[in-house]
């Protein structure tokens, strides 16, 4: 199973071809436009869209028999940070599609808007068959010590239920010092950051085969995000 998030940093209708040649089973895809507005090269099983603006929202998408369903106690006022399950029948989890980003939430428009939807959906996050992937648009080097919520503080919450970052367990890296960006302030190569993440717990990791991350010369004309590709063996 092949899934791939990446904010596409809009118009993402000229961009779905750079996507599809890695055949993906699952895509998250913080900043796009309506699904309406996007012709796919393969049709999507289930398309799962939501934002305020049709020009900018959360797209997830998946293909071959998997099937993807917003759960009924989706919360709106978290946005776009999407409870869904994806099955194809064998296989089947909680899936968290993230995209962090609610100006409405003045303080809390970024990792404040993580910290509070994983309390609000804490009887869905379990430490099994739980994965959690998007656009975090947080890290722990801007943690601010006297605030509960932060980066390091959702790291250590969602480690409570044995959920990890997978790109952190396959590097064997700490968060806040990360070796590959995944974003780069105004498309500049002197100002990465990491802030694209999969979580997932255990029993999911032990299914882990692999990630990786764009290369940052072939996607900076596309986007100020790369593309993470994590691929699982079920």
């Amino acid at each position: 199973m092949r899934i791939i998030t990446w904010n596409c940093n809009m118009a993402f209708r000229k961009k779905v071809g750079l996507l599809m040649k890695y055949q993906p089973d699952l895509l998250i895809i913080p900043e796009c436009e309506h699904s309406d507005k996007i012709a796919f090269p393969e049709q999507p099983v289930s398309v799962i869209w939501y934002g305020d603006n049709p020009h900018k929202g959360l797209g997830v998408f998946s293909f071959g028999d998997y099937k993807l369903e917003l759960l009924v106690n989706h919360q709106p006022s978290f946005k776009t940070i999407l409870p869904l399950t994806l099955s194809n029948g064998r296989i089947n989890f909680t899936l968290f599609a993230i995209w962090a980003n609610n100006p409405q939430d003045k303080g809390n428009q970024y990792i404040g808007q993580i910290w509070k939807a994983i309390h609000h959906y804490e009887n869905l996050i379990k430490s099994e068959r739980t994965l959690l992937a998007g656009d975090f648009n947080s890290n722990s080097v801007w943690d601010k010590p006297r605030r509960v919520g932060n980066h390091t503080d959702l790291v250590k919450k969602l480690g409570t239920k044995q959920i990890k970052s997978v790109y952190h367990h396959y590097f064997d890296q700490a968060h806040g010092s990360e070796q590959h960006p995944t974003f780069n302030l105004y498309k500049n190569a002197d100002k990465p950051y990491h802030l694209d993440y999969c979580f997932v717990s255990a029993d999911m990791m032990t299914k882990f085969v692999g990630i990786q991350i764009g290369l940052f010369e072939e996607w900076r004309k596309y986007s100020d995000h790369l593309p993470l590709i994590i691929d699982f063996n079920f």
